[in-house]
């Protein structure tokens, strides 16, 4: 018997049981957290913020402050603390 079904966690970003990611996306403890408590829907949202912080923001992605700010609104966004928005943004949810 071969267990094909998609992992499910309780997504800490949606608060419901939902397909997991299928590997880990980020390294590290935080890349960890990430895989164990968010589900893949709540990645993608992630990733399309992440895509509209980058070009608001005009961030050169080789630019460690870059970096190191992404992964702090990152960790916001995705575990509930008080992420950055672009101009004029409304959440997916509120749309």
């Amino acid at each position: 018997m071969s267990n094909d079904s998609p992992r499910t966690v309780f997504c800490q970003k949606l608060q419901k049981e939902a397909e997991g990611l299928a590997f880990q996306t980020y390294p590290g403890e935080l890349g960890e957290r990430i895989f164990n408590n968010i589900s893949s829907q709540a990645w993608q949202m992630w990733l399309s913020h992440q895509t509209m912080m980058i070009n608001e923001k005009r961030l050169s992605l080789i630019d460690p402050q870059a970096q190191k700010y992404l992964a702090e609104q990152m960790e916001k966004y995705l575990f509930g603390g008080d992420y950055e928005k672009p101009e004029g943004y409304v959440p997916q949810d509120q749309q």
